[in-house]
């Protein structure tokens, strides 16, 4: 059965190249022993002393040399088991070549180079045991062809005997070096084939592990033994706003914190790494992607030993995740749960109200239309039934943000909407607004391109205009409100920044809750923006920073 590698190697273009090289310098090599042959016989040689088999041995060994090229090069295209025709070819050869010898005095002729030629060209496509096989074939052929053309005198008592048998004993023992070096130089050669492939293979492994390791979505660091970082995927530079090269070099304490020196102490405190097993910590990473403003990370780590093949520990691996978005997820959670169950008790006492609520607009309307009422008594009733058509307001759209996500809600009224027209829409209303004063400064950037997602366009209108009122109303003495509108991958991001008086961190946690306290008006503009924009499928974050500003920061999915 043979091997998966030498049945590739059977095909390969390398092969096939060598073989073609061989084709080509079998052809050229007949027709410099033709042209070299015709130059010594019309210089060297008197008239009548070629004898005539040597001539027409050599033209009819270079006729078959040109008729095998042509059936090697033929049988190369429809074939393409190259070794199999490299080791016909090599064989075929050597009959050759013993046919030219014979027939040019045997071991007399100055051919007999070609044996050491043709044991030099298997060694260079054979493998050691084939080339050493070879080599003493050759060694045997010369041995019948010079017993064949010297028998008489080999045999005889003849004084040249002596002289032929030291000189076919030399070419034996050359064609038999060469074979060993042949043999050697095709081992060297099998071996340099495959620390090529190793190479190959490795580079590929390599590869592989990289692409891997930058695919996971998890921040991977590798550390030598002292704790300097080695590698950093892309990941953990999404996590730490770090590139890799800024990371590279440093001290892992300097990005995870001292909590990572310890447990990295920890970690490689057996020798062998067998009895480590991953800790598990969590440490807070500065992030300073967000342009100037500083921003801390949470995450998750989990180090474990580095143990190389020897089973001896070579440093660690740090695999860590982001804890930012998930604990945002589970506050959002909480929040929906606490707000779902407080809406779900409100809206029935709401509606509970609202029924003597209208009772009472009707008989005040009622009274109101009477003619027996005194001026006075129809300004009170007139103050009353103006405060009773608010509190029916309030009610309704305490109603209207208590009720559960339905299908009318989310469905109803769902299209194209252009991202860019609507912003532009609410902050134009906003520039002619009484609320914007001459001190308040708007900075837009809004694409050129247009921005279509599928939503409710009066809702999304909704969600710019009350997030754009709350950044002027937090400005009472003027300031900069920037409004930005892009692309964030399959998600459109709008960013509504202030320089106002922010929010206090205590109230930051309860600002999208109704009827918070400190809240202006109803209470209900940001929880309302929050259901809007959860129910589209997106989601609304705040970082505000007391005294300096708030940016809000809407993602809507664009399906």
């Amino acid at each position: 059965m043979k091997s998966a590698t030498e049945q590739s190697y059977r095909s390969s273009p390398a092969l096939r190249k060598r073989l073609i090289r061989l084709i080509v310098g079998r052809c050229l090599l007949g027709l410099s022993l033709l042209a070299a042959t015709w130059f010594w016989r019309t210089t060297f040689i008197r008239e009548g002393t070629d004898p005539l088999v040597f001539r027409n041995s050599l033209f009819a060994l270079f006729s078959v040399v040109v008729v095998l090229t042509v059936a090697y090069a033929l049988w190369q295209r429809v074939n393409r088991n190259y070794l199999l025709q490299v080791k016909f070819q090599v064989w075929v050869d050597l009959l050759l070549t013993w046919w030219l010898v014979w027939q040019t005095r045997g071991y007399l002729s100055p051919y007999t180079t070609l044996f050491i030629i043709v044991t030099s060209v298997a060694g260079y496509f054979f493998n050691r045991r084939e080339t050493l096989f070879f080599g003493i074939g050759s060694a045997a052929a010369f041995v019948l062809v010079s017993v064949l053309n010297e028998w008489n005198t080999l045999f005889s008592d003849s004084p040249e005997r002596g002289q032929a048998a030291q000189t076919i004993a030399f070419t034996i023992a050359g064609i038999l070096a060469v074979a060993l070096l042949a043999a050697r130089l095709a081992e060297k050669r099998r071996i340099g084939e495959q620390l090529e492939e190793a190479t190959e293979s490795f580079a590929d492994m390599r590869v592989l592990h990289e692409r891997i390791v930058e695919s996971i979505a998890s921040g991977l660091i590798t550390t030598d033994l002292e704790g300097t970082i080695r590698s950093f995927n892309r990941a953990a530079e999404e996590i730490s706003g770090m590139t890799s090269k800024e990371a590279v070099g440093k001290r892992v304490e300097e990005i995870l914190g001292t909590a990572a020196r310890s447990n990295l102490d920890f970690t490689l405190g057996p020798a062998d790494g067998g009895d480590a097993e991953p800790v598990h910590f969590e440490a807070s990473i500065e992030n300073h992607e967000d342009g100037d403003r500083e921003s801390r990370v949470s995450v998750a780590c989990t180090v474990s030993p580095l143990v190389g093949r020897n089973g001896l520990v070579s440093g660690t691996i740090i695999a860590f995740q982001d804890l930012t978005r998930i604990r945002s997820m589970e506050e959002d959670l909480r929040r929906s749960d606490r707000l779902a169950a407080v809406g779900r008790m409100a809206a029935g006492l709401a509606h509970e109200i609202r029924n003597p609520l209208g009772s009472m607009s009707a008989a005040l309307q009622f009274l109101k239309e009477k003619d027996t009422t005194s001026n006075e008594d129809a300004e009170l009733l007139e103050v009353a039934l103006r405060e009773s058509e608010r509190l029916e307001q309030i009610i309704s759209n305490f109603l209207s943000y208590a009720r559960p996500s339905s299908p009318t809600f989310t469905k109803d009224g769902l299209g194209d909407t252009n991202m860019n027209q609507s912003l532009q829409d609410c902050l134009t209303l906003l520039e002619h607004s009484p609320e914007k004063k001459p001190l308040h400064m708007l900075e837009f950037d809004i694409p050129d391109e247009p921005i279509v997602i599928t939503a409710n366009p009066s809702q999304i209108k909704q969600v710019f205009w009350n997030l754009a009122r709350n950044s002027i109303q937090a400005m009472p003495s003027g300031g900069t409100l920037r409004v930005g509108l892009s692309r964030s991958g399959r998600n459109v991001k709008i960013i509504f920044e202030d320089t106002g008086k922010g929010i206090d961190p205590e109230y930051l946690e309860h600002v999208f809750e109704p009827f918070s306290d400190r809240a202006s008006g109803t209470g209900l503009g940001l929880s309302i923006v929050h259901r809007i924009v959860t129910d589209h499928g997106g989601r609304i974050e705040i970082e505000s920073i007391l005294n300096e500003g708030t940016k809000v920061t809407v993602e809507l999915p664009q399906q």
